[in-house]
């Protein structure tokens, strides 16, 4: 068995970052800047006014001055005519300041009668106004690589980018594999179970940012394995649930080794999830994940998420980790990384009690995998441990 850290070492080495595409603007919610974009345009645009007043010239203002209202600028409609001593213009947030004026008084600030202002006090240059640019400039750039958020979206519609480069989303095939095994919905037999692992992995990848599908369950024949890793041969990657282990009906590694797996490693130092296996299958990456569904849930957090970060362009790293401190105690650690299933509360993470792999109610009850390295000593309360929240 290798370590945690060298199984996802030579799992990251099997992925590269996939080519980038050109997608409209209003698809790119989620997915990853490929390289830099640069503003087209200054934002704003004009100086302009960030309150409804009047625009002045602050060298008019004082308490009682009164100015003749000459005109209006709104937004989308600016005043072309400069003001001149004693003149102002009724502004809107958003409309260009005219040429001449150098301050904005609110309205609140004035009393008008007719095209007569009234101001209560004086104003210093500038106040209340957006120099042009003032949020970003033509040739400002947002780097990559960088997961677009609906903010982001925002921000490259002001800078008037309407088509965004961005990496190609990984497609991810996902196959359970086992003849015990229905889909939802479907009647169990009497020595049958509900495929769950795959949905829960879907789910992560496209969480991620990949497109994901599930084949058709892969039964334990020879024949019907082939068959559905067939119908993975447009996938980047190849996740199968099930069937990596050495017993009898464990058919994944011979029959992706007949179909040309070039193996990159088999069996790691880790609780749940000790049967896993990479490689290289044709042109896709192949992982192979244990069956039990808190095992293979894990080994997707700790082994898939980080393989498609990397596909997507966003580096080859582990999964983040973070700090807490124990809420009970822990006993020592054997020779295998123990990934518990925790809650992380204000600080504090507390062991679920029941650490069974199968046991899919308990890791829908947390929200993190607290990590107990190999031989790791006993832990009192109180002791700060790394976990990674899922």
């Amino acid at each position: 068995m290798i370590s945690v850290e060298q199984a996802l070492e030579l799992a990251l080495d099997l992925v590269a970052p996939l080519p980038h595409e050109d997608i409209p603007l209003a698809q790119a919610l989620g997915r990853v800047l490929a390289r830099p974009v640069v503003a087209r345009r200054d934002q704003p645009p004009f100086s302009s006014s960030a309150m409804d007043g009047y625009a002045v010239r602050a060298g008019d203002t004082g308490v009682g001055a009164k100015l003749a209202v000459i005109g209006t600028s709104a937004a989308g409609h600016g005043f072309d005519t400069r003001l001149t001593e004693g003149q102002a213009a009724r502004i809107f947030t958003g409309a260009p300041v005219p040429a001449g004026a150098d301050t904005v008084v609110i309205q609140e600030d004035v009393t008008r009668i007719g095209d007569t202002i009234t101001l209560q006090g004086a104003s210093e240059p500038n106040h209340h106004i957006r120099a042009i640019g003032s949020d970003f400039k033509s040739g400002d750039e947002i780097a990559a690589p960088r997961r677009l958020s609906a903010n982001d979206l925002a921000l490259l519609a002001a800078m008037n980018i309407a088509t965004v480069p961005v990496t190609r989303a990984p497609v991810v095939a996902l196959i359970a594999t086992g003849d015990e095994l229905v889909m939802p919905g479907q009647t169990p037999g009497p020595d049958q179970i509900i495929a769950s692992n795959s949905f829960g992995l879907m789910a992560l990848a496209r969480q991620t940012g990949a497109k994901a599908r599930l084949l058709p369950i892969a039964r334990d024949s020879v024949s019907s394995l082939k068959n559905v890793l067939s119908l993975a041969a447009d996938a980047d990657l190849i996740v199968t649930i099930g069937g990596a282990s050495v017993g009898d009906h464990d058919l994944v590694a011979s029959v992706a080794a007949d179909l040309g797996l070039e193996r990159a490693f088999y069996k790691i130092a880790m609780r749940p999830g000790k049967p896993l296996m990479a490689g290289r299958l044709g042109d896709a990456v192949l992982l192979g994940l244990p069956g039990n569904p808190v095992s293979s849930m894990v080994c997707g957090h700790v082994f898939m998420l980080p393989m498609l970060r990397k596909m997507l362009g966003l580096g080859a790293q582990a999964a983040p980790r973070a700090t807490a401190k124990l809420a009970a105690p822990l006993p020592v650690n054997g020779a295998r990384a123990h990934y518990m299933r925790a809650r992380v509360n204000d600080g504090e993470i507390a062991p679920a009690k029941r650490q069974d792999s199968a046991l899919l109610s308990v890791l829908a009850d947390v929200n993190a995998l607290l990590i107990r390295p190999v031989d790791d000593p006993a832990r009192e309360i109180g002791e700060s441990v790394e976990f990674v929240a899922i």
